[in-house]
């Protein structure tokens, strides 16, 4: 299934809720949305699909709330105290998108000891009682300088643009391209900056290193970074590197122009905004009842040369490509970690 059917098919399924029959035992039942951060396109997608998926399960009589709380700075402290208070509202689940994977344990088992469903995705956490949603990011790292390497067989420096400081998704991204240069060790890693996943953060970043850089043959991200890296590159006066972007309209955009233009050629991977929305149908299914295993897995979301014009049709300017899931997505993804 190409990438646009796939994104018209996903939403189909989002639309089309099962019958509130099937579902009699979660009818009451309130969960709440858990986010540290919302300042990227990312984020900003994957609280639209929040909204999408979970007021339609709240109009179909699915759940009771599909409530969404977003704290106003990335600290854990603050989504702790925001987690504290979920639990004195008396939510059923809390699905959490986490600001450390550690330092929100103690809240997370609070939850957990009120006999509350947690459920983390993305940014998971790691107390045992919680049910944990992620890509394989390290394996997502890894196969940016895999990529890199059918392109450069030679080699070359590399400028490496991580994400928000501290947080799981930049550390496993960021340690799967550390063990790609180690694989393909005619790479090598010459500068790094943090971008924070946002496209203008990304772009004053790398200006602000490009004078002290030799050089640079690629640039390998997390997501939201590519376009700034493309606009410091370019103002910069320095020949355009393969940069590996994340799925971001802005960055297919700027992509399909220079394509166009010159030939140009990269790969765009990230995982889907989306995610959230299979986060709150595994709550559901975990308040329903199902036998749901604590750590499940979700393939990333490629777009490549040849998926590029269908993937930025499909993705509304300033967003994200984005796959949004359905209850039996979810049952799916979870039969397949039984």
């Amino acid at each position: 299934m190409n990438i646009k059917a796939k994104l018209m098919a996903a939403a189909a399924l989002a639309v089309f809720a099962v019958p509130v029959s099937s579902l009699a035992d979660t009818a009451d039942k309130r969960i709440a949305l858990s986010n540290n951060y919302a300042g990227n396109s990312w984020r900003q997608a994957m609280l639209q699909s929040w909204a999408t998926v979970g007021d339609k399960a709240v109009e179909d009589g699915v759940v009771a709330v599909a409530d969404v709380f977003t704290t106003s700075e990335n600290q854990a402290t603050e989504q702790a105290a925001q987690i504290q208070n979920m639990i004195l509202q008396g939510y059923d689940a809390i699905v959490v998108n986490a600001a450390s994977p550690t330092a929100l344990n103690g809240a997370v088992k609070e939850a957990c000891d009120a006999g509350i469903v947690v459920v983390s995705f993305d940014g998971i956490v790691t107390e045992p009682c919680a049910w944990r949603i992620a890509v394989d990011f390290k394996e997502m790292g890894r196969q940016q300088v895999e990529y890199l390497a059918s392109r450069l067989p030679d080699g070359g420096n590399l400028l490496e643009i991580r994400g928000l400081a501290g947080v799981f998704v930049d550390d496993e991204i960021h340690a799967g391209i550390e063990e790609g240069v180690k694989e393909f060790p005619k790479f090598k890693i010459v500068g790094s900056v943090h971008g924070d996943w946002a496209q203008d953060v990304a772009q004053k970043a790398v200006a602000g290193i490009l004078p002290s850089l030799p050089e640079i043959a690629g640039v390998v991200t997390q997501g939201g970074d590519g376009y700034g890296a493309a606009q410091a590159i370019d103002a910069a006066g320095r020949d355009m590197p393969i940069i590996v972007m994340g799925n971001r309209q802005d960055e297919m955009k700027w992509w399909a122009e220079a394509r166009d233009a010159n030939g140009y050629e990269t790969l765009s991977l990230s995982i889907a905004p989306g995610v959230g929305t299979l986060a709150f149908w595994v709550a559901q299914q975990v308040l329903d009842g199902a036998d749901v295993p604590k750590d499940l897995t979700v393939p990333f979301l490629k777009v490549t040369q040849d998926s590029l014009d269908e993937a930025l049709e499909a993705t509304p300017e300033g967003s994200v490509a984005n796959v949004e899931y359905s209850l039996d997505d979810a049952k799916g993804v979870i039969a397949d970690a039984q």
